[in-house]
């Protein structure tokens, strides 16, 4: 077969995973501007040369960090992509749960998506393609959940869809601040049926639980 590039080989691609794992910590803990290639060469016993062998620059790595943790959110499914359709809502509720585990992850995700609102940061591109991607996915899950269900298709399908990713990222953020004090796994899934069942069979609005003095 020709015309494709070769796979790196099984110690380079062993190496690239011990620097990704670094940066993870890295990034993690310092954010994406503190977080030096200084730092995680130290951490992996290279050169800062060697780091820049491996990815380029910093901004390279920074960007494959961001695409590692995706390709992990998937790595146990046989088709390494999440599912379509209502089971893509369990997914999500699997994600959270496997989300308490990694706090390294989380850590790094969280931060970097932060600093992406900033001007011209290299990860901005990044986060407005996944979070697009995401909206057109679980839009697509609702409106076959919903015909599935015979619901009529409702108008509150593009906000639920934004507002479940908002509630899974604020919750992480949350939970990050003190672990203790929020059931990632859980309150994630709590939030996620809620708005699925708000879009199912939408209940009175919050006016209607108003009182008169």
């Amino acid at each position: 077969m020709s015309g494709g590039s070769a796979s790196p080989r099984p110690e380079t691609e062993r190496k690239r995973r011990k620097i990704l794992r670094a940066a993870i910590e890295t990034f993690g803990t310092k954010g994406s501007t503190n977080g030096t290639l200084a730092d995680i060469a130290e951490q992996v016993g290279m050169t800062h040369a060697g780091v820049l062998h491996h990815f380029g620059s910093k901004q390279n790595l920074l960007l494959e960090v961001l695409e590692f943790r995706d390709r992990d959110d998937v790595a146990h499914l046989a088709d390494r992509h999440m599912p379509g359709g209502p089971a893509l809502f369990a997914h999500l509720v699997a994600t959270a749960q496997r989300n308490a585990l990694r706090p390294g992850i989380v850590q790094v995700y969280t931060v970097l998506s932060a600093e992406a609102v900033t001007d011209d940061h290299p990860a901005t591109a990044f986060f407005q393609d996944r979070y697009r991607v995401l909206r057109s996915e679980i839009d697509a899950a609702f409106r076959e959940l919903c015909a599935q269900e015979n619901v009529t298709e409702p108008d509150t399908i593009d906000k639920a869809s934004a507002s479940i990713l908002a509630v899974m990222d604020g919750l992480q953020l949350q939970w990050l601040l003190d672990p203790t004090a929020v059931d990632l796994a859980g309150a994630s899934e709590f939030a996620i049926e809620a708005i699925v069942n708000g879009v199912l069979d939408a209940g009175p609005g919050l006016s209607s639980y108003a009182r008169v003095a």
